[in-house]
């Protein structure tokens, strides 16, 4: 039975997340990925499958804020020194790929018999690829903060700037076609907000961003500051949408202008949540938009039209990445991840089609031909891993981790857990220490150390590591999210076992405390400490009141964390020293008579027993 899809309720947000919770365990279960276990689980809910929700629309427009809170993540990890760093990339290789793959396109569709401004519509929507897509897969991937990765972000902005321009076209060929609406904005106007929007956007987050954010933080309202921050990634969104840019452009630049703040950390943690669900429900309204009546009756136009479409791309991004010195492996990667349409494609051909540049028939033959080729992009990737496998380092020396038998485990052997050796091996404990960087391997042996292969966030290894039999293990990588990921694994699988965590920062910390870990500290806790005893004693203090110090300091700290695991990150404030100087309140005038005791106990306080109050009127 259908769901009634007038406007969205309980039923749909059940039926929404049912198919979410069966699909995508299935496909990554399957190794498909999650993105496409969301597509198909959309196909299968919508109108075109059991058509439990029939206005896929309707979702579309709410899902598509997952996008913009996608972007303005990214953006947070994007200072504005790295984003300058990254022009070349962002104007020069993106720029470039945009032309080259829309002029090639365009001419294919000529040669399929469309009309040049058909082709070139249809061109343009698909040239810019899908951000949620290629964001979603990056992310998986662990590839976004690589230097690859970072030039596929790059493109991406590039390409998200290029929604001005192609918009400001579809205008142009529907003037000259004499079916413009009266009420369209002139194209000198369209750009001039444009560029408006986002200057103001650019000064509001230099000027006036960190005042709001501290102005609330003295409030003390956890919720209040969630909800500022919504504020700013949606407002930004709007705004810049409302210029004639993109949303997801909007939310990139809050992120980015806040990348600095002191805020940020609370800002990702707050939006965090509401990202990965209303991503997921992004890309499930676009599995459902797939009009299967469509694909039947013109399967073999669609068809050949995703294959060549994605072909040519492909060829053209190659060939770009290889004129800009990326490595053959490299250009591959990136032609295959880039080779379809994106969201914005649908934007592109209903503007199109209201303006008269384009019919309903081709409108919907390209619609499905991008929805096709984003559900089509995870397959390729896939079949890529499989035909070209993970470049591998010289393997001599190296054994992989397999029946070993240590009283401790070390996972991870970079400089921390190398020092965290020392005392057990002094006192002749045996380890086993295992690592997935072969580099660094192959360092340890000239040091002495016997290190085995092993990625120690997979249950297999773990259990080939000796996790089983260990009385201690300790998580010594440099990744918060895999040593949170690894604790996860060993407090459900080898409980036995005391569990010793490197902590990445405050926060870090925090989420390992909450995990039941029996022992974390923060990699420059200790160390930062004796710098800081040091100081002092070089400084004239004597070394009995230093030690004391910094015990005070250990109490405060300790004190404030938990404060922080009760009240979140923003509290125990008052626990650290600051550097500013508190203004000690002065009276503006000397007051008009002697003070007034108001009960006997205050009157003692005065130091005057034989005042008596005055009575009350």
């Amino acid at each position: 039975m259908a769901t009634d899809s007038a406007g969205l309720n309980l039923g749909h947000a059940v039926v929404l997340l049912g198919a979410a919770v069966i699909a995508v365990p299935l496909f990554r279960k399957l190794q498909l990925g999650s993105v496409l276990g969301y597509l198909a689980a959309g196909l299968i809910i919508g109108p075109f499958g059991l058509a439990l929700i029939s206005e896929p629309e309707t979702i579309l427009h709410v899902a598509e804020l997952g996008v913009v809170m996608f972007l303005f993540i990214i953006g947070l990890e994007m200072r504005p020194a790295k984003l300058w760093n990254l022009r070349r990339e962002i104007f020069g290789l993106g720029a470039l790929q945009v032309v080259v793959c829309a002029a090639l396109l365009s001419g294919i569709g000529v040669l399929a018999g469309l009309p040049p401004a058909a082709a070139v519509i249809g061109a343009s929507g698909f040239v810019l690829s899908s951000t949620a897509v290629i964001m979603k897969m990056l992310d998986e991937r662990g590839q976004t903060a690589t230097p690859a990765g970072q030039r596929a972000v790059s493109i991406l902005l590039l390409e998200d700037l290029a929604v001005v321009p192609l918009l400001a076209m579809v205008a142009v060929l529907a003037s000259l076609s004499g079916q413009t609406e009266e009420a369209a904005r002139p194209v000198w106007l369209s750009i001039l907000l444009a560029i408006g929007s986002l200057a103001a956007l650019l000064a509001a987050g230099k000027w006036l961003l960190n005042p709001f954010f501290r102005l609330l933080a003295r409030a003390g309202a956890r919720e209040i500051l969630t909800a500022a921050a919504l504020l700013v990634v949606l407002g930004s969104a709007l705004f810049l949408d409302w210029g004639g840019l993109s949303m997801a452009m909007g939310a990139f630049m809050a992120g980015v202008l806040l990348s600095e703040s002191t805020f940020r950390h609370q800002l990702e943690a707050d939006i965090e949540p509401f990202r990965g669900i209303l991503l997921g429900l992004f890309f499930i309204s676009v599995g459902m938009s797939l009009n299967l009546a469509v694909v039947a009756t013109s399967w073999a136009l669609i068809a050949g039209g995703v294959v060549v479409f994605m072909a040519v791309k492909a060829a053209g991004i190659y060939g770009v990445a290889r004129l800009f010195k990326a490595s053959t492996r490299e250009a591959i990667q990136r032609a295959a991840l880039f080779a379809q349409g994106g969201e914005f494609a649908f934007v592109l051909y209903a503007a199109a089609l209201s303006g008269g540049v384009i019919d309903a028939r081709t409108s919907a033959i390209m619609t499905a031909i991008v929805i096709l080729s984003m559900a089509l992009t995870p397959l390729v990737i896939i079949v890529l891993d499989r035909l070209t496998p993970a470049l591998k380092h010289s393997m001599d020396g190296v054994e992989e981790a397999n029946g070993l038998q240590g009283q401790v485990l070390l996972i991870g052997f970079g400089r921390f857990s190398q020092l965290v050796s020392q005392p057990l091996l002094a006192r002749g404990f045996e380890i086993s220490l295992i690592e997935n960087d072969v580099e660094m391997i192959q360092a340890a042996a000239n040091f002495g150390f016997k290190v085995y292969y092993g990625d120690g966030a997979r249950l297999d290894v773990l259990r080939a590591s000796g996790a089983e039999t260990a009385e201690a293990i300790m998580v010594g990588v440099d990744k918060p999210e895999v040593a949170d990921h690894i604790v996860a694994l060993v407090k459900a699988e080898f409980p036995h076992a005391k569990l010793f965590v490197r902590a990445y920062d405050r926060g870090h910390s925090m989420r390992l405390t909450q995990a039941g870990v029996d022992f974390q500290i923060r990699e420059t806790f200790e160390s930062a400490i004796a710098m800081g005893e040091r100081l002092l004693v070089d400084l004239g203090v004597e070394p009995e009141d230093a030690a004391e110090t910094l015990a005070e300091v250990r109490r405060r700290d300790e004190e404030r964390f938990e404060a922080q695991l009760v009240g979140g990150i923003e509290a125990g404030r008052s626990l650290m020293r600051g550097n500013m100087v508190t203004p000690q309140p002065t009276p503006f005038s000397k007051p008009k008579g002697p003070s007034q005791a108001i009960n006997p106990e205050a009157a003692q306080v005065l130091g005057d027993p034989a005042r008596k109050p005055e009575p009350a009127a």
